[in-house]
């Protein structure tokens, strides 16, 4: 028996700085085709009250992954939420695989399998060194990164090297390691549970596991797969019990709050 339909919704526009987000995706459509209650559009509230409107996985880190000291997810950019000073806070850390695909796609590949090309390619220090040095990486939390960072910031500064796809990977892989192990604390006694595309890329992990010594768990494929849905499907629950599913500490907002827009025919 199904309940309700938590839908996630697909961010086509984010810049929380000049206070606009868009999810595609229609809720009202979702609700009369399935006759079911649809909870959606859970960024542009928190926007309208100061907040990224992002991250918003970090709730459910806490109310359902709270063993680990570090929850990182590898999708279309990396992310990362852990307790600090008593409180849950997150933050995006740098493009993960909305980087990698795009440039695989010019050789008919969905994806690096594996890391596969990656693993054969040279880092291009000069590329490297540039791309650690956006300003992004020392702006203060919280934070979150948009299509329009890539487009405007990171595609033109990688192109023009004129690198090999393998090469371009290489360096990329070398980047998010090198960030995301900055945003950590080196400590054998802590673990850090890893979800999204990104979990299966092998050599990332590698690359991850050569910078820190922190104890790297990658659970089962649904928890991989899937972690994302299920927490989307704990924010419309909160959301109908009217409780807080948005948290000031994580993405800015001037308050705690129960985000979402519930259709319900």
């Amino acid at each position: 028996n199904i309940n309700f339909i938590a839908s996630h919704g697909h961010t086509i526009y984010h810049n929380p700085s000049e206070s606009y987000t868009l999810q595609i995706g229609n809720g009202p459509y979702i609700n009369t085709i399935t006759g079911l209650k649809t909870i959606c559009d859970f960024r542009t509230q928190d926007v309208a009250l100061g907040g990224q409107g992002a991250p918003l996985v970090p709730i459910g880190d806490l109310l359902l992954f709270s063993e680990y000291d570090y929850c990182l997810n590898l999708g279309g950019f990396s992310n990362i939420s852990m307790d600090e000073n008593n409180q849950r806070i997150a933050f995006d850390i740098c493009p993960v695989n909305i980087i990698m695909n795009h440039y695989v796609s010019s050789l008919n590949m969905e994806y690096d399998d594996k890391g596969k090309l990656a693993s054969k390619g040279t880092i291009e220090e000069s590329l490297l060194k540039e791309l650690n040095s956006l300003p992004f990486y020392n702006a203060i939390k919280p934070k979150s990164l948009g299509y329009e960072f890539i487009v405007e910031t990171v595609f033109p500064i990688i192109n023009k090297y004129n690198l090999e796809i393998k090469d371009i990977l290489r360096t990329f892989i070398e980047h998010i390691a090198q960030q995301i192990a900055k945003k950590i604390v080196s400590d054998a006694s802590k673990r850090m549970l890893i979800t999204g595309g990104g979990a299966y890329n092998t050599f990332l992990i590698d690359r991850l596991k050569e910078y820190t010594k922190i104890e790297i768990i990658i659970p089962k494929d649904s928890i991989v797969n899937y972690k994302e849905a299920l927490v989307f499907g704990l924010l419309g629950f909160l959301k109908i019990e009217g409780k807080n599913n948005c948290l000031k500490s994580v993405t800015g907002a001037i308050k705690d709050h129960s985000s979402g827009i519930i259709y319900n025919s």
